[in-house]
């Protein structure tokens, strides 16, 4: 796969650098990055791990699978159960600044896999190549690395490299997933962070502030994400807050009834992994949380340009079901359904907003 010659609506999340090879020191064995002499490689493949020829999934093929890491170190078991169902394959990891950081780390993570290759994808151009998306197609699992999520809005967004995205998680069926900035584009609505990011205490006073731009049905299409906002690094800061206003605003400005509007957010050194039917476990050291409208008559009180969100319905505007993770994978939450008869190992709890001062119980 690697090496090969060319030619043969708006809704908000984090912009912080915190995956591999943009500030998180991770110890890394020897770099097996391979360089062919002959043959230059184009400046957007920045290495490869493993065999350089592409091949397919061996065995019974791959088994889509989602994943959403909430950023900081990487959760070693969720990306493990992302490599075993790429089937042997080729795995691509995408980014838009940084290195090869997960070459190595995933090559050598004990499922097998026929290589690991690193894509720098910084401009429209690149996301536009014939042979960025041929490479794209034939992978057998894709990892979105942490960053700038405005980076990939700008650069990737309406390109070759946006649909070859949604043709493998909708018709391919690979393992697909992301962290920090990766994971918080990847639900049906996202923050954009093209003025930046936001922090709670402001979100929860301005509902409408500038900062808050958001994007709807117009970029990624994951299964299972649908009327879905992602949101990461969820306990540093605080980002409960800021998450109840982005699910506000999609529901007074995109219509959308608030028992079918839901949120994920993920603690960092956590991940949420989705299996093909819809099963969420969560892996790693913190905790993720599940929320949607508690009835259909929840909407928000007050949610203008200007004013502090008032969405309290009786101290229950938002449910949320909260899982501790473990390093083997804890609980249990149908995306297929969000029902209460899929949610397992967790707690339910209440959250609202009163005058811009978010609470819970």
């Amino acid at each position: 796969m690697a090496f090969a010659l060319a030619g043969a609506s708006l809704l908000v999340s984090t912009s912080v650098s915190c995956e591999r090879g943009a500030g998180t020191p991770t110890p890394q064995p020897t770099d097996t990055t391979r360089s062919v002499a002959s043959i230059q490689p184009p400046d957007w493949v920045l290495g490869v791990s493993g065999d350089t020829s592409d091949v397919q999934a061996r065995g019974s093929g791959t088994q889509f699978g989602l994943v959403l890491m909430g950023g900081s170190t990487d959760v070693d078991e969720a990306m493990r159960w992302m490599l075993e169902r790429a089937g042997g394959g080729d795995v691509l990891v995408l980014r838009a600044t940084g290195s090869t950081g997960y070459n190595d780390y995933l090559f050598r993570l004990g499922a097998s896999v026929n290589s690991v290759e690193t894509l720098l994808i910084n401009s429209r151009a690149i996301a536009n190549n014939p042979d960025v998306e041929r490479r794209v197609r034939n992978a057998e699992m894709v990892f979105i690395s942490g960053g700038d999520q405005a980076d990939y809005v700008n650069f990737w967004r309406g390109t070759r490299l946006h649909e070859a995205l949604n043709w493998l998680a909708t018709v391919k069926k690979i393992p697909i997933g992301g962290t920090s900035a990766g994971c918080a584009i990847l639900g049906s609505t996202y923050f954009t962070a093209l003025q930046g990011t936001i922090r709670s205490e402001a979100a929860v006073q301005n509902p409408y502030d500038p900062l808050i731009i958001m994007g709807r049905n117009d970029f990624l299409a994951m299964p299972f994400l649908e009327n879905t906002i992602t949101d990461t690094h969820y306990n540093n800061p605080i980002r409960t807050g800021r998450h109840l206003v982005f699910m506000a605003r999609m529901i007074q400005d995109s219509g959308v009834a608030p028992q079918q509007m839901r949120g994920i957010g993920v603690e960092e050194r956590t991940a949420v992994a989705v299996n093909a039917e819809g099963r969420a476990t969560v892996f790693g050291s913190g905790r993720a949380f599940f929320l949607r409208g508690s009835s259909a008559s929840a909407t928000p009180e007050v949610c203008r340009a200007g004013q502090p969100l008032t969405w309290e319905r009786d101290k229950q505007a938002v449910r949320g079901y909260v899982v501790s993770a473990s390093r083997s994978g804890t609980g249990a939450f149908n995306l297929a359904t969000w029902a209460d008869s899929g949610a397992t190992g967790g707690t339910w709890l209440r959250y609202w907003v009163v005058n811009g001062v978010q609470e819970e119980r």
